[in-house]
């Protein structure tokens, strides 16, 4: 039994517009999701029994909710495969964060059993299956920096600057569906085309609902506010997290060391591309 190990890198969402929504309740978005070199790991051994086990349940979370098996069992059902697989999870990824964790791990999980099955599905096929899962997974399974509308799932790559980013993990876990459900929300912002169209430009319509409903999350980001070195602060996704970028890995660590004892953070750098971007073709 060969144990395999592989990366579910991290997003942020370098600004997030709410431009309407659909008859069936979902809200249309326009977003630019950038990937971090900032990752959970997943470990997988195959199993010959058609089982699916996670060896490693995360707390408060029931095992037929986590997004590995979720995956593991829709890719199961969807391909009519007789294989099975042992999941090993090693969470980084700070939980309700706005980060993309839980389904960046789902995304991870349907890239390898495609190669650790064998069956080889396209890229498409594995993002429309993803995106029953959740809006976020076929950005990690597209596998680039991208442009997102509708739900985000219409995706266009992008290419962006090098930069480093400081992270702030506010104390608390943001509900997504609470803020999308919020009254305050604003769901007209005009739409932007690509190109042209400047990221610095672009704004999170979800910050005010959540700085108003989570005062830590608008302390967190007043603080990032008062840094001049910084190109840009926001909040990402329906937060918690927040962020600020830098040019250079140096003025994102030396930030870092000034950031109040009582405030956690961390420092990673952009990447352009997801390390398992050729796990299914084109």
């Amino acid at each position: 039994m060969i144990k395999l190990t592989y990366s579910a890198p991290a997003k942020l969402n370098l600004f997030l517009h709410v431009v309407g929504r659909r008859q069936d309740g979902y809200h249309l978005l326009q977003t630019v999701f950038r990937l971090l070199d900032f990752s959970d790991q997943l470990s997988f051994i195959v199993r010959e029994d058609g089982e699916i086990k996670l060896h490693t349940p995360i707390s408060g979370v029931p095992v037929e909710k986590d997004l590995c098996i979720r995956a593991a069992k829709l890719l199961q059902q969807e391909s009519g495969i007789q294989l099975g697989i042992e999941v090993f999870l090693e969470k980084r990824i700070p939980m309700g964060g706005g980060l993309g964790g839980g389904s960046s791990d789902a995304a991870t999980t349907l890239l390898v059993l495609n190669r650790l099955w064998g069956l080889d599905w396209g890229r498409e096929r594995l993002m429309k299956l993803g995106l029953s899962l959740g809006a976020d997974v076929p950005v990690f399974i597209f596998g680039e920096n991208a442009f997102a509308e509708g739900i985000g799932e219409k995706l266009v790559p992008i290419a962006l600057l090098p930069a480093w980013y400081l992270i702030l993990v506010p104390p608390v876990q943001v509900s997504t569906a609470e803020i999308f459900g919020s009254k305050e929300l604003t769901r007209n912002t005009i739409p932007v085309k690509i190109p042209p169209f400047s990221v610095e430009h672009g704004h999170n319509d979800l910050e005010s609902v959540v700085c108003l409903a989570y005062p830590e999350v608008a302390r967190h980001l007043e603080w990032l506010k008062r840094l001049d070195s910084a190109t840009m602060v926001a909040m990402t996704g329906s937060g918690a997290c927040v962020f600020a970028e830098f040019v250079t890995e140096s003025a994102a660590r030396m930030a870092l060391t000034s950031v109040p004892i009582d405030m956690s953070g961390f420092v990673v750098q952009g990447l352009d591309r997801h390390p398992m971007q050729d796990f299914a073709r084109r």
